[in-house]
This record gives C-alpha cells, structure tokens and sequence, in this order.
C-alpha cells in the first residue's frame, strides 16, 4: 500500500473504533511509538508491535470514551499526519476530559514504522 492508502486505513479503522485492527494490520513487527511525554520515570518511546498494543490496551483500560474521531491522512512524502479528538473520562481519576492530538506517521514498504504523538502537556 501507499503512505496516502495506509492512511486512510488507519483513519477508517479508527473511526470505527477498531484501532486494535489498524495496529495489527498496519504496524511493521519493529514499529517504534513516540509519546510528547512518557510516564514519571519511564522513556516516552517503546519499540515493537507487542509493546505499542500493549500501550495501548493500558489506555483502554484508564479511559473510557464516550466519542473520538479521527481526522486526515495528510501525505507528505513517505509520512502523514492524522488528527484525534476524544472525549474520555479518566477511569483512576474519574476526571473527564477532552483530548486533541496530532500523531505523525512514517511509512515503509505499505507498513508504519513510526509513529510520533503532539499534544498539549499543559
């Protein structure tokens, strides 16, 4: 697949609240994910596809979302940017929320290899 139909896969899966499947289907084995902050004491990067679904098990597990969607691809070369809106209530917490995040995504051979998370830490 090309970067511009990786990304609107991962935007259709997304949107469908299947980003479990995007990940399976979409993600390199050697995936590397990059948050702008990483948990107290812990590095904001992690490398493989196991670690990246587990990251993102461990969000489902804090959050529970009430709406989110996802916005783009925008292509550019061998990368594209995406946009995602949730709305969330923070399970430790019991904080809602709202969310905004642009995630750039590299890709190699039809598969993302990168991917790089912004948002506002303040």
């Amino acid at each position: 697949m090309s970067t511009l139909e990786v990304g609107k896969k991962l935007v259709e899966l997304c949107n469908q609240h299947k980003n479990q499947e995007a990940m399976e289907s979409l993600y390199a084995k050697d995936v590397v994910s990059v948050e702008a902050g990483g948990p107290p004491g812990q590095s904001p990067e992690i490398r493989g596809l196991d670690a990246v679904l587990a990251k993102s098990a461990q969000w489902a597990k804090d959050n529970e979302v009430h709406s989110g969607t996802c916005e783009g691809p925008w292509p550019h070369g061998d990368r594209f940017i995406v946009r995602f809106t949730y709305d969330v209530t923070h399970r430790p917490t019991n904080s809602r929320r709202k969310l905004d995040e642009a995630a750039l995504f590299f890709v190699k051979d039809g598969k993302i290899v990168r991917e790089e998370f912004f948002y506002s830490m303040g």
